[in-house]
């Protein structure tokens, strides 16, 4: 019986594409295969990091609907000002700027599904549009009086808690209980220790092969100190971190005492996880400098990792027609990380000489105005490329007082 059940999770683990034998993985890998066929609205719960959007890619995938578009979209991105023209359309001269009818997520998604992830984010009268889709099949584009029927299913995803939200107001309560009928649950990595290996071995191989890098494996303490670690990013904290191990200890098993060095476990503060060490007897200001450029490297490695999935038709994002120019002009945006050509012991993670004596704020601001340049001022544009809620960039743009060049 036991050869059985494990036949048939490695069956599953195989079929979506999701790994983990954990008993919160198994429960999820049945209940997707249960969903997936249906048309049933799925709401997907889980922290940040945690592979929410896999699981959505699982059940279209594996849906009558696999032919058609999967359209992701994230609502915590979009400024509540136009996320109804984004979702829904709008129709030419419907408000300022609307110089041509343009097509919504939802009709793009006719057919197929759209993956509404931090559903959570969305402002409450988007939220009574939504829950009209959901039940009736239609909504009003902006500045239009005719319905647009539309066949799509839903799988909506946030790391809130809906129900407090719900109870606090800031989510419908009719949508709330719309969407949970099917909910699946995605453990968040500190709940499934015992995948850690499997996927810390996984995503080193992967990466050593896409790098041509040698790579011999990880000693049995090595494996046991990440076992330990908190993980408060999940499995995009894990990834991130074991393609640092296998790029700057290329060629030699990865040992306890590397694991432990780069976790900085001991000496660095709750919740932060360098890749990269950070020296303490810094000031404060350059600190914060290098935690900074240290996020910069990750989203560039993030954002390859894009290109060469764009490159491969698969589906990563559909906010943009041009996602694969947008994604190359980041890149030349951001800063260089040339820690495989270094050893890591002597890596100065600020340069001096680039830096200079800059505050983390005016480090964050020069980040910005080049990232505005590079996009000719595109605030949309700029705010995908660094992974930036483009209210925030608004706030931040005001706050620095950037103004475009002439």
């Amino acid at each position: 019986m036991m050869y059985f059940e494990n036949t048939r999770t490695e069956a599953l683990q195989k079929k979506f594409g999701i790994l983990g034998k954990s008993a919160d993985v198994q429960s999820m890998l049945e209940t997707i295969e249960q969903v997936a066929p249906t048309d049933i609205s799925v709401l997907i719960a889980g922290e940040s990091g945690s592979g929410k959007e896999l699981v959505a890619m699982a059940l279209h995938k594996h849906s009558s609907r696999s032919h058609k578009p999967f359209v992701i979209v994230n609502c915590g991105a979009i400024p509540a000002g136009i996320i109804e023209s984004e979702l829904f359309g709008h129709k030419k001269g419907s408000f300022t700027g609307a110089q041509n009818d343009r097509k919504g997520y939802f009709q793009s998604a006719d057919g197929g599904t759209i993956f509404l992830d931090e559903i959570g984010e969305t402002p409450l009268d988007t939220q009574v549009k939504l829950l009209r889709v959901l039940e009736q099949g239609e909504f009003l584009p902006v500045g239009s009086s005719t319905s647009v029927r539309v066949d799509v299913r839903v799988i909506a995803a946030s790391n809130r808690d809906l129900q407090k939200e719900v109870e606090t107001g800031s989510f419908r309560k009719d949508l709330y209980y719309r969407l949970k009928a099917i909910t699946i649950k995605v453990p968040s990595l500190k709940d499934r220790v015992d995948d850690i290996a499997i996927l810390a071995n996984k995503f080193a191989h992967d990466c050593a092969i896409r790098n041509q890098i040698l790579f011999k494996g990880f000693s049995e303490g090595a494996i046991h100190v990440m076992s330990q670690h908190k993980w408060p990013g999940n499995i995009r904290e894990l990834k991130n971190f074991i393609e640092s191990l296998v790029i700057l200890e290329k060629g030699g098993v990865i040992k306890t005492e590397t694991v432990q060095r780069y976790l900085n476990a001991e000496s660095s503060p709750r919740g932060l996880n360098p890749l990269l060490p950070v020296k303490l007897d810094r000031s404060v200001d350059q600190a914060e400098r290098e935690l900074i450029l240290q996020q910069l490297f990750m989203l560039r490695r993030e954002i390859s990792e894009m290109k060469e999935l764009i490159g491969r038709n698969i589906p990563v994002r559909s906010d943009s027609d041009n996602s694969h120019d947008e994604y190359q002009a980041a890149l030349e945006v951001l800063p260089e990380d040339h820690s495989s050509e270094t050893n890591v012991d002597t890596i100065p993670i600020i340069n001096p000489q680039m830096m200079g004596n800059l505050t983390a704020a005016q480090v964050e601001k020069e980040l910005i105005l080049r990232s505005l340049q590079r996009f000719n001022y595109n605030k949309r544009k700029t705010a995908q490329a660094l992974e930036m809620a483009e209210r925030t960039l608004y706030r931040k743009i005001k706050e620095y007082g950037i103004v475009k060049e002439n």
